[in-house]
């Protein structure tokens, strides 16, 4: 009995480590698009594992000096990057959240790793009448999976764009898996849209009307006034405070 039981032992542990796994097995990306060229990006990763795993993904969740890459490395997985991202730009404010393990039962367990960061210049804007501009999405800025057929979505990702209330699509290519058009084709009121696994982006277009407020126009037009003269501004104050201290001083000295 005692030789059976060192027989079994073994065979036991090693099935144990045979089926012991952390997989990422899907991304959603969603792009937050507001009144100007830079745009809220989260990205989430669902991350699967075994129940003998969690111990392991615990201690990644602890440690405080791995870097994306390490994660990418002990995950087995190349979706832990930006995904949007202008090659001509850069990104701000990232922040990285492992989170604690969700769904457990006798078996397996998940976890979602977030990603959020500001992607900059990722539209460029047109003035096309009084206080109304096209916005179009940079699709440069898009940093999914490159085929031979260009640049797709992989098997296991969504990819989501929200834009602001009030503004309105103006195009799209490829038509969203979400939401369906109308009869006549318009999307009238959505706000988000997304694209499901797989999808070609290789001529990705997206571009949005917004239409200012008057109270936008002028906050805007001071704001780029002020951009545009801003040495101008400066040079004008500094004149005024000598011009006040000369004054003040006379005031004393008479």
């Amino acid at each position: 009995m005692r030789k059976l039981l060192l027989f079994i032992i073994p065979i036991c542990l090693l099935s144990t480590n045979v089926f012991a796994y952390i997989n990422v097995t899907y991304l959603n990306t969603t792009v937050i698009l507001n009144k100007s060229s830079t745009a809220q990006v989260v990205e989430t990763l669902i991350v699967n594992m075994s129940n003998s795993s969690i111990g392991q993904y615990l201690q990644y969740r602890q440690a405080i000096n791995l870097t994306l890459s390490d994660w990418s490395s002990a995950l087995h997985t190349d979706l832990l990057i930006q995904h949007i991202f202008n090659p001509n730009s850069s990104i701000s404010n990232f922040t990285f959240l492992p989170g604690p393990i969700i769904n457990r039962n006798s078996q397996t367990a998940q976890a979602i790793l977030t990603m959020r960061y500001l992607a900059y210049n990722v539209t460029t804007s047109r003035n096309i009448g009084p206080r109304k501009f096209v916005y179009t999405f940079t699709s440069s800025a898009l940093n999914f999976e490159h085929t031979k057929s260009g640049e797709a979505l992989p098997l296991n990702a969504r990819f989501n764009i929200i834009i602001p209330k009030g503004t309105s699509l103006v195009s799209v290519y490829p038509e969203p898996d979400y939401p369906y058009p109308n009869f006549v084709g318009n999307y009238n009121n959505a706000t988000l849209f997304s694209w499901y696994e797989g999808e070609p982006l290789t001529e990705f277009g997206f571009s949005y009307l917004v239409t200012q407020s008057l109270q936008d126009e002028v906050t805007s037009y001071f704001s780029s006034m002020y951009q545009n003269f801003t040495q101008q501004i400066y040079l004008l104050l500094i004149m005024l405070s000598g011009i006040l201290v000369v004054y003040i001083a006379v005031k004393v000295f008479a």
